[in-house]
């Protein structure tokens, strides 16, 4: 079966969620009638919710296909392979799935040259092996010498010399076994009772089986709990339960329709199933939070583009950590998109809200002004210096209460619009004044109407401005984040390629130790081709990164040119005088 360990997230990290508990095992990979292998949704549903990386153990032996052997391979960062008695020719012979690997498991989608042995980077991305020998009766030793559990299964897996045909099928399997795996571990468990408790062995007391195989049982259960590790994909890439459940389905998938799983391209589509999550996770995070501030809408807008820009950080940091091989900045620049059309959206219901409030305030405030007008109380002899004293009253209270509203000015102006009509008529009924002091008076509204006109337009290129300023800070914020993005997986990547090659130092050592010189120089070969591949991909995702940065780069300067456009627009129409209307201040 293929089970698996869930594996927490430090607390300093994130808070991690409840852990999805199962009663009893549950079938992950089953078969149809007629054989065809499928993942029960049941338990993707379940992986589903496991957003913590996980840590994969599988069992498997002989009496299972190269099929669920290669899933095994593929899913697990810990390979059990249980097998019972003793480790003899025919047990390793037995173990032939690992020969046909190479058969079975493509590491690149497509490759210059169809010949070039990709086994090489198996050791990269393939679990640790256990071997768990069940019913073990003989003593552990090696030329008469007690040897320990690992001690006896390298002697098992030792090669032979030579290069007749029959030794080089002796060595096939242990060869593989040794090249693929980083580690391996051996436990040899006793029987747990005597022969003739066997046939009842599920329904004994726990306390009543062989002390000697309880030891080993627990011996076994701390190694696979303390050293299996977490579960990764190529360059390094963390699983969690979500992403192993993907990872099942697109393997089974594809073994299913009769080709061969390959590791890029299982990379590239966890890559594209979890950036399009990644950019709905961050847009839920700034979504909510600017929802929860649209609460205590209108407010000033200095504040909204603050809390605009720590939501931002935010929701690129929720990005950052779910992404995964966003080579083109594609998943990213959506984001962005995304969260700048939510920005000018809230901005205008900001601007709504704050309108509504000075328009109430404004009919407030004039109730009295707009009730001597249906009276015609203004309509008289000198009714023009009353009319324009309660009307300067009225936007000195007005605007002693809208200093912090992002629509004041503008609300003003069409207020003051609407008052000009009446401020006309009244001024040209009111006999109390000669027609020069109409004119002087006429003129002075004119006057007013430019300098309110131009409040109102600054008022909205304030608002531009405090979008400039915010693109600049939410830059400055996305390329730090980038560039940490950039360091934690050119240090992942790094960190596989050494792992790999400290297992073949390590497998090279054994052989020079056991006097196979010729295999040991190839394998010198074969490192310094690895360190080469190791280094040309470390530069290539390097340059990735580096056109990353350039295309964000890019996208912001786009995006301040076209608000630098805009400002100037804005600017020059403020240069220039209004059209006829009036207004009065």
């Amino acid at each position: 079966m293929i089970g698996g360990i869930c594996g927490g997230v430090p607390e300093d990290v994130q808070p991690a969620p409840s852990p999805v508990a199962m009663d009893k095992p549950v079938c992950l990979i089953d078969t149809t009638s007629d054989g065809k292998m499928f993942v029960q949704q049941s338990v993707l549903q379940a992986l589903e919710q496991i957003q913590q990386p996980v840590v994969v153990v599988a069992i498997g032996d002989s009496k299972h296909d190269t099929n669920i052997f290669c899933l095994a391979v593929l899913l697990s960062s810990t390979l059990v392979y249980n097998s019972r008695g003793t480790i003899n020719n025919n047990d390793v012979e037995e173990l032939q799935y690992v020969t046909e690997l190479t058969e079975c498991i493509k590491v690149k989608a497509k490759s210059s040259d169809e010949d070039v042995d990709e086994s090489n980077d198996f050791v990269k991305f393939f679990p640790s092996f256990i071997w768990a020998v069940r019913d073990f009766t003989l003593e552990r030793k090696i030329d008469g010498k007690d040897a320990t559990e690992n001690e006896y299964l390298g002697f098992a897996l030792k090669l032979k010399p030579g290069f007749s045909k029959k030794v080089m099928e002796y060595n096939l399997p242990r060869e593989c076994i040794q090249k693929f795996f980083p580690s391996r571990a051996c436990f040899t468990f006793p029987f747990p009772s005597a022969p003739e408790n066997m046939s009842r062995l599920e329904s004994m007391d726990p306390a009543d089986l062989s002390s000697d195989f309880l030891e080993v049982t627990e011996r076994f259960c701390k190694f696979v709990f303390d050293k299996s590790e977490v579960k990764k994909l190529k360059d390094g890439y963390t699983v969690t339960g979500r992403v192993l459940g993907h990872l099942a389905k697109t393997y089974v998938d594809t073994i299913s329709s009769g080709a061969v799983p390959c590791l890029e391209n299982a990379v590239i589509a966890m890559a594209m199933i979890e950036n399009e999550a990644a950019v709905k996770e961050g847009l839920e995070v700034y979504q909510k939070g600017m929802e929860k501030l649209k609460s205590s809408f209108p407010l000033e807008l200095k504040f909204v583009s603050s809390v605009h820009q720590r939501l931002t950080s935010m929701a690129i940091q929720s990005f950052m950590t779910r992404s995964f091989r966003d080579t083109d900045g594609k998943h990213l620049k959506s984001l962005e998109e995304k969260v700048n059309n939510l920005f000018d959206g809230y901005l205008c219901q900001n601007e709504q809200a704050s309108k509504k409030r000075c328009e109430d305030l404004l009919s407030s405030l004039s109730a009295t002004m707009t009730e001597n007008l249906k009276q015609g109380f203004y309509a008289k002899s000198g009714g023009y210096d009353h009319f324009c004293k309660d009307l300067e009253s009225i936007v000195k209270k007005y605007n002693s209460q809208t200093k912090k509203e992002v629509k004041a000015e503008s609300v003003l102006e069409e207020f003051l619009k609407l008052k000009s009509v009446d401020s006309k008529a009244i001024l040209q009924a009111d006999k109390k004044l000669t027609e020069k002091e109409k004119k002087i008076k006429e003129e002075t509204e004119k006057a007013a109407l430019l300098e309110q006109e131009i409040k109102a337009k600054e008022e909205s290129q304030r608002k531009l401005q405090e979008k400039m300023e915010a693109e600049i800070r939410n830059n400055e914020e996305r390329m730090r984040q980038m560039k940490e993005k950039m360091d934690e997986e050119m240090r992942l990547q790094r960190e596989e390629a050494q792992c790999a090659m400290d297992s073949k130092l390590r497998e090279q050592a054994a052989l020079l130790e056991k006097g196979f010189q010729e295999k040991a120089d190839r394998m010198s070969l074969e490192m310094e081709e690895f360190k080469r591949q190791n280094t040309e991909a470390e530069s290539n995702r390097a340059q990735e990164f580096a056109m990353l940065i350039e295309n964000s780069n890019k996208r912001h300067e786009e995006s301040m040119a076209l608000m630098m456009e805009q400002h100037r627009e804005q600017m020059k129409a403020l240069q220039q005088r209004p059209s006829d209307e009036c207004c009065i201040l």
